[in-house]
This record gives C-alpha cells, structure tokens and sequence, in this order.
C-alpha cells in the first residue's frame, strides 16, 4: 500500500516561485529614512529576461503622514512598542492591502529561512503547511516519515488553530511557520481542527533537525515504477532523476507520478523534470499585466516511453498543476484522483538592499493548449475519491489501487 503520510507533501511556499536578486530600496528605520532611501533607484534584473525594471519615487506626503503617525502612536498609545515591530507592519501592511494571499513581505530573517526550506533541510517539526485561503487558516498537506509530527499523531489534512496558546487566523504562512519551527529539543503546542472531532486537539510537538525527502521512489512490483514528488526544490530534479533510473534499472514498464498534496515550488524545477518526461513543445507559459508572454518549453529528447499515470488531488497546486496539466494537454498519460487546487499564479521573490524581500504575484500561467486553471485545477480523467477511513484504519490508499488497475489495464491492453 502507499504511504499517504509521505504523499500528502507540501511546502511552507505552496507557491511557484522564480527566484531573482534585486537591488533594492533601503528601507530604514524611521519614517523619515524610509522617504530619503526611497528616492534611490531601484533595479530588479528578471533572471529570464535580463531586463531592468525601476521603483518609483515614494510620495512625500505618504512619508510624511507614515512620519505623524508613527509620533502619534509614540505619543498616545497605551503600551509600548518598539520601532522596529512599527517598521515591519508598514511593510507588511502594504503587501496585505493588496488583498492577494501570496504576496508578502519577509523580513531578512525570514527570507533566510525560506531559503533554508527549499535547500531541504530545517529545524521543525517535519509537516508541510498550507494556507486554506476560504479558512484563512494554514493546513497540514503532509507529514514527513520518521518526524516528531508523525510521532505526535499529525495528519495530513489538520488545521492549526493556534500555536502556543495564540490564535493565527488572518496570519501570513511565513509567520506560523515561523512559530512552529525553533531550536532543537524545544516544544511547541498545536491546537488543531480535525474534521470529524467535535473539540480541538491539543498536541506538543518536540522540535528537531529535519530532513525533508522531496522525491520517493519504489517498484510496486517486478513492472511498475512508483515516483512521489511532494515538492519542487532546487534538489527535486537530482532526486527525480536518481529515482527515474533506479525505476528503469529494475524493469520498470509503467510508472506511476503521485504529485498528490504537492503544493508546488520551483518554476524552474517542474520545467526541468517535465523535460525528463514531455514530448517536444510547450511545458507551460506566463503573462503578466501587459500581455508579456514567456514561453517554456521540452526539446522531447527524453520523452517517457513508458505508460505513465499520474495521481492528483485538491492538493496539488502550482507547479504540480504545471506538470500534470501539460501530461494532460499532451495525452502522454492518465491522470487519476481528484480535480487539483487550481493555482494558476506566478509569483516572484525580489530581495531588497537591506536583504529584506517582497514576494509579489507577478503573472498568471496557462497549460500548453493555453487552460488557465487558476481557481479551476485540473481535473482527473479517471475521478477516484480518497477514503479516508480506509486508509487511516486499514492503511488501504484506494486512489494508489486505482492508479495500479488503470496501469495494468495500460500494460496488458
């Protein structure tokens, strides 16, 4: 049976990213420096196209009312409050009134663990989270083999209510991220919604050193290949293509791609896996605001020769919508599962010159026959619920046994 502790895989991210350095505006600490730096020229080298963008002036009379305000709370506010907290919701708060879940601003710390995640390795508790965008509450899509969140009972499909007694609805994903993870040998208390319990659960996690596989490979039998990738990294691609030969090596025949509960990743990444599979054409492309479009494409040089089904669910987001959605354009495959998220964004991370950076959605991305899914998801061809109570009391994946049949009617038609 498969393990839907790993497949149910999910970043922090849960977003497609194209990473760029940038340039930025320096901005300080106080009011009056935020006007001054914001007057320097800002660039943004796009890694695709090498072009340069440049930030506007800041408005003085915005500054200067940043400025009043700033004195006011200095003066009349009950509590104190330092500058820099002041500083930071400013930041963050012109990024939230853009009223897109996706576009955020990091800080540097939190930068710096960002890109401490997508290297694969960090200090947690071993889940992948998500943002469910109707809750405004952040989701387990997946618990790592092996991990205190395993060991703690965690599953897939959870929402946090609250981290150390606080409640985190409305929170950006990087800040109960940031909660949730801390020094080895710490605890930190969960207080989770499960579907089915009538009262939260109340769960303490010990932090550790985790290691997050993105790619898990084994041969069901002596002909059918099993990949899951449960999120684009910069290491998935060495790791895909490590499993794809061991899988080949062993007689593989059929090969099934479980990208269930892959929240996304690495733009960059799914286009060079999908080069390990796709025939000759488009993999994907993007528009942004002025109708640019940027192509990205397969020379069809390792197209699969093998049958191919590959297994989605609600999810599968972004990049996942990427690959499956071209194996769908392109008939290479069968998709079996449940319609995916329906992510059809871009987003984009531009650090700024005090090594801070704005996460910002930036286009919107279409299937190789031009399908944009954003709030759609693409569907299966063969729809196969997930049992639940199946798979938690008789460890029976009922979408794995239909993934099989449909191969062994592939391979023995």
């Amino acid at each position: 049976m498969g393990n839907r502790k790993s497949f149910l895989g999910g970043v922090l991210t849960g977003v497609l990213a194209i990473s760029i350095l940038a340039g930025g505006i320096y901005l300080g600490n106080a009011a009056w420096r935020l006007y001054q730096q914001a007057r320097m020229r800002a660039t943004a080298v796009q890694e695709e196209e090498n072009g340069v963008e440049e930030a506007g002036v800041a408005n003085q009379q915005t500054m200067n009312k940043i400025q009043v305000l700033e004195n006011t709370i200095d003066k009349y506010y009950l509590e104190d409050v330092d500058e820099e907290t002041l500083e930071k919701g400013v930041y963050e708060g012109l990024l939230d009134s853009l009223g897109d879940p996706y576009s955020v601003y990091y800080s540097q710390e939190e930068l710096q663990e960002l890109q401490e995640q997508t290297e694969g390795i960090y200090y947690g508790i071993g889940a992948y989270v998500g943002m469910d965008t109707d809750r405004m509450l952040p989701r387990l899509t997946g618990i790592i083999d092996g991990t205190p969140a395993q060991e703690s009972g965690l599953r897939a499909g959870d929402w946090i209510y609250k981290v150390d007694g606080e409640e985190i609805q409305g929170e950006e994903l990087s800040q109960v991220v940031s909660r949730i993870k801390g020094e080895e040998g710490t605890t930190v208390h969960l207080t989770l919604v499960r579907e089915g319990e009538t009262d939260y659960l109340e769960v303490d996690v010990v932090r550790r050193k985790v290691e997050s596989p993105t790619v898990v490979q084994k041969m069901l039998d002596d002909r059918i290949g099993y990949i899951q990738i449960t999120e684009f990294d910069t290491v998935t691609l060495d790791q895909f293509t490590e499993a794809l030969a061991v899988c080949r090596g062993s007689g593989m025949q059929g090969l099934i791609l479980d990208l269930r509960g892959n929240p996304g990743g690495n733009l960059t990444t799914v286009c060079d896996i999908a080069r390990e599979i796709l025939p000759e054409g488009l993999i994907v492309y993007t528009e942004d605001k002025n109708g640019k479009r940027t192509e990205y494409s397969c020379d069809g040089r390792k197209q699969i020769q093998e049958e191919l089904v590959v297994l989605v669910d609600s999810g599968s987001a972004s990049a996942s919508e990427i690959l499956a959605g071209a194996v769908k354009d392109y008939g290479i495959g069968t998709l079996v599962g449940t319609t995916t998220f329906g992510k059809g964004i871009v987003q984009r991370i531009i650090t700024l010159s005090d090594g801070s950076a704005v996460k910002l959605t930036v286009s919107n991305y279409y299937t190789p026959k031009g399908n944009n899914i954003h709030k759609i998801g693409v569907s299966p061809d063969v729809e196969e619920p997930f049992d639940a109570e199946a798979y938690y009391e008789r460890d029976e994946d009922n979408q794995l046994e239909k993934a099989i049949e449909v191969m062994n009617g592939k391979l023995d038609g």
